[in-house]
């Protein structure tokens, strides 16, 4: 790594005083010049001055959400290279190294940390099932492979950060995120990383239903927003269909007798196919704003530098020796 080069961490917590320490003593030992910057996001506890004596940099963030500390870090750090990871010490940041060298081999604009477990019980009850299903959604929709979708720990280029809106409040956030590098194609690579379980005195703020409702709830936002003709279309397709199949008898019955006795189905099946015909022409207008959108959001992205390139010839293996990373741009 070139030594001028300025990387920060961002690290999100609340509540989070049994692990926070660790997690920032950790990351100065893997990464050595590291900035380590510590959102206190509302915490009752000690977390705050346990990620202080510990050498990070805190700020408070009063607006409550891990979307709303990754929006404000973004905007208040200016470096290279960022790394987000979550503060309780779940994700083994001794691969950090390695994902930061990752990024600078391509170079990459995102780097994604595909957790492995290295606990048996690292996932909650339902967590990888819920995973798995969000990967398989949003490799669908946005035709692009992605293999842990879910997961809060990344690196990411000044360029991408700057050009990515935020606009998530809560655990959404990692969902926004990855549909935003899908859908800008911006180049990218999975590096596999360790994950265990929490530190012992500290608790998930995940839960399970709520948030996995609210993430599917912002995915179905961010595909209308994104690939608007794709659900309008499906919409429209769904209308057509349902009004043909209760139009067609009616259709036929008045080709044989001349009579329509059955005059509110006819209304109902021609209102379904001129809704369908709306929902359709709704498509293209709103495919059109998207494109002019991609498009100004492209300059943008390109106003900034890429990061700096150390030839793709870094070291590909996890940093303590325990063994090759899985690491493969995604396509």
């Amino acid at each position: 790594m070139p030594p001028t080069l300025r990387i920060v961490a961002v690290v999100p917590c609340h509540n989070e005083e049994a692990a926070i320490a660790k997690v920032v003593t950790d990351l100065h030992a893997a990464v050595p010049g590291i900035e380590v910057h510590v959102y206190d996001n509302c915490s009752t506890d000690g977390t705050a001055e346990a990620a202080r004596r510990a050498g990070a940099q805190v700020r408070r963030e009063e607006e409550k959400g891990k979307g709303n500390v990754v929006r404000r870090a973004f905007a208040d750090l200016d470096a290279d290279v960022y790394l987000l990871v979550d503060g309780d010490d779940t994700y083994d940041v001794a691969d950090a190294p390695a994902m930061i060298d990752t990024l600078l081999s391509g170079p990459y604009d995102h780097v994604l940390g595909v957790r492995r477990q290295v606990t048996s019980t690292a996932y909650r009850s339902g967590h990888e099932s819920g995973n798995r299903f969000f990967n398989g959604l949003v490799s669908f929709a946005f035709r692009r492979k992605v293999s842990d979708m879910l997961s809060g720990y990344r690196v990411f280029s000044r360029r991408f950060v700057k050009s990515f809106p935020a606009l998530s409040r809560e655990f959404e956030i990692e969902t926004e995120l990855t549909v935003h590098a899908v859908n800008a194609r911006a180049p990218q690579a999975e590096v596999a990383v360790g994950f265990r379980d929490r530190a012992a005195g500290s608790e998930s703020k995940l839960r399970t239903y709520h948030d996995g409702f609210r993430i599917l709830g912002v995915f179905g936002q961010l595909l209308l927003h994104e690939r608007p003709f794709l659900v309008t279309g499906a919409v429209s397709l769904a209308l057509f269909l349902l009004g043909l199949v209760l139009g067609l008898p009616v259709v036929l019955e008045f080709a044989g007798t001349g009579l329509v006795p059955r005059f509110p189905t006819a209304f109902l099946a021609a209102s379904l196919v001129v809704l369908a015909g709306v929902f359709l022409l709704m498509g293209v207008l709103l495919s059109g704003q998207a494109k002019i959108r991609r498009e100004t959001s492209r300059l943008f992205y390109l106003r900034h530098p890429a990061p700096p390139w150390n030839g793709g010839d870094g070291p590909a293996r996890r940093a303590g020796g325990h063994g090759a990373h899985d690491r493969r741009q995604v396509p």
